[in-house]
C-alpha cells in the first residue's frame, strides 16, 4: 500500500509547486490544482476515504496514517484539498442515516469527477469558545419553516466549502443553531448542503465574501462564506437539535491524527533535505557539515520526533479502530498537539543545520516552514482547543491516566 500511495504521490503531487507558479492568487493556484483532485478521485482516493460498510474502500484509520503521511512528504497544499473532503465527509459517514448516506455519499463513491465536501465550522467570530454559556456561542443559525430548514450566517477557514467555480461544494456540513431553542439550551446542530440544494435557492443565497490569502498551503481553499436565507430539506440535519458540537467534536477527534500523519510527512521531508545537504556541504571547511556534533545533535532531534510522532499517530488511529473513539480520544488529542508543535520545532531545526541557504526559495524548508505554522493552528488550535480537550480529560473525576496507554 504504502509503495502504491507513494507512487501516485510521486507522480501526480510532485509537480505541484510547478504548476500553480505563474498564479498570483491562491485562488487561482486551487483551481489549477482540479486535474490532480480529478486523478486522485480516479485513482479510488476520495471514495477510499469512505467505510466499506457505507460502499467505499477504507478498510481503517490506520491506513489513512500511511497515505496522508506519503502525500504530506511531497506536497502540503493540494494533499489538504483531498483530505478536505474526507474530514467535510466524516459527520456524514459517523450520523448520517440510510437514506442520507444513500443520497449524499454517491458523487463520493464515484471514480470520475471532482467532488469537494467540507466541514464548514469556523466562523469569522472564532470557534475555540463555542461551549461557553456566557458567550454568544454559534452565530450560524438555522430556522424550521415547514418542511424546510433556513440558513443563515457567516463561516471562514472551512477547507473546499465553495468549490471549485466558488458557487458551493459538492456537499457541505454546517454548524449552526437552531433559533427556537431557548437560549442556555444546546441548539447546535448540522446541516447538510448540498451543491443542488444551492442551485435550487435563489442568486445570492450562498456566496463568496473574499478569498483568505495564507501563508502556506498556498493553493487551498477556504474562503469567507455566506448563507443567506438558504433553504434545504427538512431531513437534511445530522442527527438532532442538540447533537451537532458532539457530532463536530467527533469528527474533528479523528482528524486530529490525521494532522498527526500531516505532521509526521512535513518532517520526514524537511529532515531528507537537511540531512542531503549536512552530508554534502562544508561550507568553507575541511568536513562536510554532518561531522559537526552541533549539525548532527539537531538532525538527531528531528530523527526522533520523526519516529515518535509517527508511532503516536499509529497509535492513536489504531485505537480508533479497535476500541472506538471515547477510549482513544486522550491518544487522537496528544497526536495533534504533539506532533503538530514538533513539525514547526522541526523544520526551524532542519533551517538551523542548513544555515542561510535555508532562506533561498531554491530549497523548500522556508516554505515547509509556512506549511508547518498551520498544524497547530488549524483543525482545532492547540492552545484554545487541543490542549483544552485534554485538560478536561484530566478534570474527569473518572479520568484514569493509562487507560489508554494500555488498551
Amino acid at each position: 500500500m504504502r509503495q502504491a500511495v507513494s507512487g501516485f504521490a510521486q507522480q501526480q503531487l510532485a509537480g505541484v509547486e510547478k504548476l500553480i507558479s505563474g498564479c498570483t492568487t491562491d485562488a487561482e493556484r486551487f483551481q489549477k490544482t482540479k486535474p490532480i483532485y480529478e486523478a486522485a478521485t480516479g485513482a479510488g482516493l476520495i471514495r477510499g476515504q469512505i467505510s466499506k460498510p457505507l460502499g467505499g474502500d477504507a478498510t481503517s484509520n490506520f491506513s489513512a496514517a500511511i497515505v496522508v503521511e506519503e502525500f504530506y512528504a511531497v506536497d502540503r497544499t493540494a494533499s489538504l484539498t483531498i483530505f478536505g473532503t474526507g474530514l467535510g465527509l466524516t459527520p456524514l459517514m459517523m450520523a448520517g442515516n440510510g437514506d442520507q448516506h444513500k443520497k449524499y455519499l454517491a458523487p463520493f463513491l464515484e471514480t470520475k469527477g471532482a467532488p469537494l465536501a467540507s466541514l464548514v465550522y469556523t466562523e469569522p467570530t472564532g470557534t475555540a469558545n463555542y461551549r461557553d454559556v456566557d458567550g454568544p456561542g454559534i452565530q450560524t443559525t438555522a430556522r424550521l419553516e415547514g418542511d424546510e430548514w433556513v440558513l443563515n450566517g457567516e463561516k471562514m477557514w472551512a477547507t473546499n466549502c465553495a468549490g471549485w467555480d466558488f458557487k458551493g461544494a459538492e456537499l457541505q456540513c454546517v454548524l449552526c443553531k437552531d433559533v427556537s431553542v431557548s437560549k442556555g439550551s444546546n441548539a447546535s446542530m448540522l446541516l447538510l448542503v448540498s451543491r443542488a440544494d444551492i442551485d435550487a435557492n435563489k442568486p445570492g443565497a450562498f456566496v463568496v465574501k473574499r478569498h483568505l490569502e495564507s501563508a502556506g498551503h498556498k493553493a487551498t481553499s477556504g474562503p469567507h462564506v455566506a448563507f443567506k436565507d438558504l433553504r434545504v430539506p427538512k431531513s437534511a440535519i445530522l442527527g438532532s437539535v442538540g447533537q451537532g458540537l458532539d457530532i463536530t467534536e467527533n469528527a474533528f477527534t479523528v482528524s486530529a491524527a490525521i494532522v498527526g500523519a500531516m505532521s509526521v510527512g512535513v518532517m520526514r521531508r524537511a529532515f531528507e533535505v537537511a540531512l542531503a545537504y549536512a552530508k554534502k556541504e562544508t561550507r568553507g571547511g575541511g568536513a562536510k557539515l554532518i561531522e559537526h556534533q552541533s549539525v548532527a545533535d539537531l538532525l538527531i532531534g528531528v530523527k526522533a520526533r520523526v519516529e515518535t510522532s509517527r508511532l503516536l499517530t499509529w497509535k492513536a488511529l489504531s485505537l480508533i479502530d479497535t476500541v472506538g473513539l471515547e477510549a482513544a480520544r486522550e491518544t487522537a488529542f496528544h497526536a495533534k498537539v504533539f506532533c503538530s508543535d514538533s513539525a514547526v520545532q522541526s523544520v526551524v531545526d532542519c533551517i538551523s543545520a542548513v544555515g542561510v541557504s535555508a532562506y533561498s526559495t531554491e530549497m523548500p524548508l522556508a516554505s515547509l516552514l509556512n506549511d508547518a505554522i498551520c498544524l497547530p493552528i488549524f483543525d482545532g488550535g492547540n492552545v484554545g482547543v487541543r490542549r483544552r480537550q485534554i485538560q478536561k480529560l484530566f478534570l474527569s473525576e473518572q479520568y484514569q491516566p493509562w487507560a489508554a496507554s494500555f488498551a
